[in-house]
């Protein structure tokens, strides 16, 4: 049978990484967007794996559901072309739903370096990630590998509620709020080309991050928000993480730590639409926590952005700057 007559679980069944299939929305293996599911990397573009800990959180835990929550709610984005890009994009873009890294959670001390592993070998293909949390913590490992591979320092473009950059000197600590002082004391990324969107909590030291808060960003408009982030990262190879709170509560409830006056889905999704010119070397988006989501209205706003990443990257590869 033809990839193009597959009707049902072309996560399974498809033999190209390209095209899709014909699926019912609420049936059938729940791979991100029905790509195929497979550990074998040859030939993939992007490769979309989960990190299900919430073994760092502050407050709620739950995230470790994320990556599932994230895939069951893009089953809409695999019937249709995606909005408002106008056309497949598999049909140009090569991805593969990875599964998810496995760590030993009853071993704290082992769950960094697999993280770290699990990305050296996706990395090591060629292929960019596109990464689900998990709580936010997943992202310094992630980043440990991705300077690996690109080189130090990377510049990062990070949406948040909550700059995590409070410090921590532990080298073993897990905590998803100070990844990213040891990122910039690792040398890991740039503050100086690095971007903080929606920021609504304080820190006496922000460590020269460039910070656009969630006040400024409603004061001066997404267009002024993209310009900023254009300006300030150039050129620069750059880690793309978003946390789903740095949407407001009333469009992504289903988050661990969530602070009212955030951005809304509609902001968030036009400044990502708008980051073609971006180096982006990586990608993840964290945080998702199902147990205290409403009608799957957090995880859903996490699969348009992990889906705008994506036609981010076809847009590329088409260009041939992938």
């Amino acid at each position: 049978m033809s990839d193009d007559q597959i009707k049902g679980d072309g996560a399974i069944r498809r033999q190209s990484l390209y095209g899709s299939s014909i699926e019912n929305t609420y049936a059938g293996v729940l791979s991100f967007m029905r790509r195929n599911y497979t550990r074998n990397l040859e030939g993939a573009d992007v490769v979309v794996s989960g990190i299900p800990l919430d073994l760092s959180v502050t407050f709620r835990s739950g995230a470790r559901q994320g990556p599932q929550a994230i895939r069951a709610a893009s089953v809409q984005l695999a019937e249709l072309k995606p909005y408002p890009w106008g056309f497949d994009p598999f049909d140009d873009l090569a991805v593969i739903d990875y599964g998810d890294c496995w760590f030993d959670a009853h071993n704290p001390l082992t769950i960094k370096p697999s993280i770290v592993e699990h990305a050296r070998t996706i990395l090591a293909s060629g292929a960019k990630m596109l990464t689900f949390g998990g709580d936010h913590f997943v992202t310094y490992p992630l980043l440990i590998a991705h300077a690996e591979k690109y080189g130090k320092p990377l510049a990062l473009l990070h949406f948040d509620a909550h700059c995590d950059t409070w410090q921590d000197d532990d080298p073993d600590s897990l905590n998803h709020g100070t990844m990213f002082y040891k990122a910039v004391k690792e040398g890991l990324i740039d503050p100086a080309k690095s971007v903080q969107v929606g920021i609504r909590t304080w820190n006496d030291d922000f460590m020269g991050l460039n910070v656009l808060g969630a006040p400024w960003v409603h004061d001066n408009g997404v267009d002024a928000t993209i310009a900023e982030i254009k300006k300030t990262i150039g050129d620069a190879p750059v880690y793309v993480t978003f946390d789903i709170d740095c949407l407001d509560p009333a469009f992504a409830p289903g988050t661990g730590t969530p602070v009212p006056g955030g951005l809304t889905t509609a902001q968030a999704l036009k400044i990502i639409r708008n980051l073609g010119d971006l180096n982006i070397v990586g990608m993840d988006v964290v945080e998702v926590a199902p147990s205290y989501d409403q009608s799957e209205i957090t995880a859903i706003a996490a699969a348009h952005i992990a889906c705008d990443m994506l036609c981010l990257m076809r847009n590329k590869k088409v260009a041939g700057t992938l």
